[in-house]
């Protein structure tokens, strides 16, 4: 097994959890075809994951990266890709509320992020082929112990005071355990069908307060009460995107239209395309994942 690195740091953790690494980002097409020569299959994790930021970089990682990897894997006569993406290429105004993969992607997503992950999505799926079977995974809201994405950014919301629930918190949505999102992957490489999207949750919606209470008590902080109007937020959201644009500001603003629609309202996934095409059932409950992340188990 082998992973792509692009640091010293990240080469010494690929090799502590048992894997080879290879030295070079998705810009590196010599290192990408080595990384990828003799393998039985390709998991395209790598992305830039951020509400806010330069479109150009977004655009350069999460699209040319994935063609690069497209490439690498085609030259090589890699026989299947798995891509790693996500529910934000959804993030528009329709409801996602019960969606599955038949809901079409809105045609001006929420962010460059939203945008480029679609895009990525877009390029992974005509690469289909006969001699390159390509495959979709979406997760949605990736969490687990070992986080290094959203719950340290969450935890330093709280701890600085800028934390606000949306409409209290009190809405349904979907999560997947990093265990059941590799539980999806190498089912996907093993039974996916070429040129398809499976969407993978840990099962039955759970209260969005009560999931990111639960994930933030973990950590020893406790979200407190301080709300905002769904509407309000969104509304700033717009708002504060504007100025940041016009102003070219590089810092990230304080809320985005993304966040809003990802964490302020109902998103939940219906994933029995997986589970009836691959056989995935996500092993990993809430119940034993928050254990995990106390040390208890």
């Amino acid at each position: 097994m082998r992973c792509l690195a692009r640091s010293a740091s990240s080469a010494q953790a690929v090799r502590h959890s048992g894997a080879e690494p290879v030295s070079g980002d998705l810009d590196d097409a010599e290192a990408l075809r080595e990384g990828v020569k003799g393998c039985d299959a390709v998991f395209h994790t790598a992305a830039i994951v951020k509400d806010w930021g330069d479109p150009q970089e977004f655009h350069r990682i999460n699209v040319q990266g994935t063609e690069n990897l497209l490439a690498a894997a085609r030259a090589a006569g890699v026989p299947c890709v798995v891509h790693v993406s996500t529910e934000a290429v959804l993030a528009g105004p329709t409801s996602l509320a019960g969606v599955d993969e038949t809901l079409p992607r809105p045609r001006e997503p929420y962010g460059p992020y939203s945008l480029t992950k679609g895009l990525a999505e877009e390029r992974v799926l005509a690469a289909n082929s006969p001699t390159l079977r390509t495959v979709v995974v979406r997760p949605r809201f990736i969490w687990g112990k070992g986080d290094t994405s959203v719950l340290p950014q969450l935890v330093a919301a709280v701890r600085a005071g800028r934390f606000r629930w949306i409409s209290g918190g009190h809405y349904l949505t979907s999560a997947t355990h990093v265990c059941n999102v590799c539980e999806a992957l190498i089912l996907a490489a093993e039974r996916g069908r070429g040129g398809e999207i499976y969407f993978a949750t840990d099962g039955p919606p759970i209260e969005f307060r009560k999931f990111v209470t639960a994930l933030l008590e973990t950590q020893g902080v406790r979200p407190g009460r301080r709300s905002l109007p769904r509407r309000l937020a969104f509304t700033l959201a717009g708002i504060v995107e504007s100025i940041w644009s016009s102003l070219h500001i590089k810092a990230a603003p304080p809320i985005t239209r993304m966040v809003v629609k990802m964490m302020g309202e109902e998103v939940t996934i219906n994933d029995s395309k997986a589970r009836k095409e691959l056989g995935y059932s996500g092993r990993i409950s809430f119940e034993e994942g928050i254990r995990q992340m106390r040390n208890l188990g």
